[in-house]
């Protein structure tokens, strides 16, 4: 199995688990830029809003220019002509106004939809990938591509590409004014254009490196909160508190260093740029104050060129700022990109079996079957189970047995290495998994509630299911009284995992999905496993009363939860040792009995 992302010690290897290779990050960029086909027309509209306030812009030097050699410096103090030039110059400031309004906000609202598109179906990419998947990826990791990665996508849309077309047709208009003006002058200044090249290149391999490693350490200090966040209960019972808050220190300093380091190379690229300004020019002014002293150029194309060549290394340093951020976006689009390849190891089948929901019996048949969660380790060697419509099935054994990968297995978590599963004679690999999952209703130990009301919670957001089949529900599994001593009821507002309920309260909500929702399969993974004795019979109550009609297959440590199964299969390591019914099981003297005679605190001898 791949190494977990949140165990990596070495930073390159972290690194490496979401690099893209030079040959793919073309790849990468397409894909990324393929979100803005859709926002072509808008695309065009910002270029010509920009066209029209760069022009607007770069026009007035050359107005003041006009105002210097050809009224003032030969005398004619036309005062008309002056008085033309100033409206022309005001009209110039407001085009150039209106036109950048209208750039920026058309710009933002297309970055913001591309994004908010990305983000989407990022989100819907995740939900599709299997469990093997996130057995391998840290759930903080993924809260940083789903937000810190695709806000620097946002970052690029909106300043990045827009200083890339503002700043780009800024340095082209510039070049070409210089030019007319005197190409000599002009020619002295593309002097520049290699130099400049050199810095970019010479900074650009260190600059993505110090942002491959910000970006590395703060995912692993998110995914270190989220972590932490989850276990709080677990950290404080055990008094982990300084330990926990060390080693979220020891990832912020790590953090904290990457970020100054990548700072002190922004400004150091950026100041770079300044200083050859500044250089660049008095070196100008001197050579063109003696063109000017000898009469070879007019005062006025020195003004306008002084102000063309400021206004040269502007956009060259609104994009050397902006380069940081395409950096940073460079790493996202490989990250997100290499996210976005990862195909779900298990599909639908091209041409998938279609089933009536309504028709379904509930018999299943695990045919010799062989599972592991990685090809150098096997959890279940050979199994063959064969199981009838509405039979209750009790599934015991050591940890580490196989319980539980039988159930992910039916469920298709993931997929069996040899033999197969079988609902009704219908391999599960040929049912549509949207169908397979209706089937099956799977109660776990710990029931996960999201944030919403009680009444969410039971019809998962299922708006054709009403809030009359809630409450029926509730009632039937005997929910109903416990819920209805809730201040707000059934519209009492659950934040995350239901805290606020007993752990009774929350399995019996699971329950009650079951009703509303009528699989024919029901799955209960160790759901009694947390429950004080007073409350598992309560449970014990609802769950006698849900699995009426349906194949159920309960795993259980306590025993007490599977001893009325009409069968009790005893596993160990991946195989099925024993089988019966609880007394037949009895009198084996096997392994069951071990396990019974341990769990009502009798010593066998023998016993392992």
């Amino acid at each position: 199995m791949p190494k977990d992302i949140a165990n990596l010690n070495n930073e390159e290897e972290i690194s490496s688990a979401y690099y893209v290779s030079p040959e793919n990050r073309k790849a990468a960029f397409r894909y990324t830029i393929g979100y803005a086909k859709p926002h072509r027309s808008k695309f065009v509209l910002i270029f010509f809003c920009t066209l029209l306030a760069i022009a607007a812009d770069l026009l007035q030097p050359y107005l003041v220019k006009i105002a210097i050699d050809n009224n003032l410096l030969i005398g004619n103090n036309d005062f008309n002509f002056l008085l033309w030039i100033g409206g022309i110059y005001l009209l110039l400031t407001i085009t150039s106004f209106i036109f950048t309004y209208l750039q920026n906000n058309l710009l933002q609202f297309t970055g913001q939809s591309i994004v908010a598109r990305i983000r989407k179906d990022l989100f819907s990419h995740i939900t599709k990938l299997n469990m093997s998947f996130f057995d391998r990826f840290h759930s903080g990791s993924l809260v940083t591509h789903v937000s810190s990665d695709t806000e620097t996508l946002n970052q690029f849309f909106n300043q990045v590409f827009l200083s890339l077309i503002r700043d780009g047709m800024t340095l082209v208009f510039i070049i070409i004014l210089m030019f007319h003006l005197d190409p000599v002058l002009a020619g002295y200044s593309m002097v520049l254009l290699p130099i400049i090249a050199g810095i970019a290149i010479g900074f650009r391999s260190y600059m993505r490196k110090t942002y491959q490693i910000t970006r590395t350490r703060l995912s692993r200090l998110i995914a270190f909160i989220a972590e932490n966040l989850a276990g709080m209960n677990l950290t404080q019972a055990f008094h982990q508190e300084k330990e926990q808050q060390r080693q979220f220190t020891d990832r912020n300093q790590s953090y904290l260093k990457a970020n100054l380091r990548e700072i002190r190379t922004n400004v150091l690229f950026n100041r770079s740029f300044d200083i050859l300004s500044n250089l660049s020019v008095a070196f100008l002014t001197y050579i063109g104050g003696m063109a000017v002293f000898h009469h070879s150029i007019e005062f006025g194309v020195l003004y306008a060129f002084i102000t063309y060549i400021r206004q040269f290394f502007q956009p060259i340093n609104n994009i050397s700022q902006q380069w940081s951020t395409l950096q940073s976006t460079t790493v996202s689009m490989d990250r997100l990109y290499k996210l976005f390849s990862i195909e779900p190891e298990i599909k639908d089948a091209p041409s998938p079996s279609q089933i009536s929901l309504t028709d379904v019996k509930g018999r299943i048949d695990y045919n010799h079957v062989q599972f592991g969660y990685s090809d150098d380790s096997t959890v279940i060697a050979d199994l063959d189970l064969h199981i009838q419509p509405g039979e209750m099935i009790g599934i015991v054994g050591t940890t580490g047995a196989g319980k539980s990968s039988l159930m992910s297995l039916l469920c298709r978590f993931y997929d069996v290495r040899q033999g197969s599963i079988q609902i009704d004679g219908t391999d599960i690999r040929s049912i549509p998994q949207s169908t397979l999952h209706r089937m099956i209703g799977l109660v776990q130990q710990e029931p996960f509630l999201y944030s919403g009301t009680i009444v969410d919670n039971v019809r998962l957001f299922d708006e054709s299911i009403s809030r009359e089949q809630v409450v029926d529900a509730c009632k039937f599994v005997g929910a109903d009284t416990l819920i209805s001593r809730l201040k707000d009821g059934y519209d009492t507002q659950l934040s995350e995992r239901g805290s606020g309920l007993s752990a009774g309260e929350r399995q019996l909500i699971s329950f009650a999905r079951i009703v509303v929702f009528q699989p024919k399969i029901l799955i209960l993974d160790e759901a009694t496993a947390n429950l004080d004795s007073q409350t598992e019979q309560l449970v014990q109550s609802a769950l006698h009363v849900v699995s009426q009609g349906r194949t159920t297959l309960v795993i259980a440590h306590r025993l007490s939860t599977i001893m009325q199964a009409d069968r009790i299969i005893v596993m160990q390591q991946g195989q099925i040792v024993e089988a019966g019914n609880h007394q037949q099981l009895l009198d084996l003297h096997g392994y069951y009995e071990q396990l019974y005679r341990h769990s009502q605190g009798k010593a066998v001898q023998g016993a392992v």
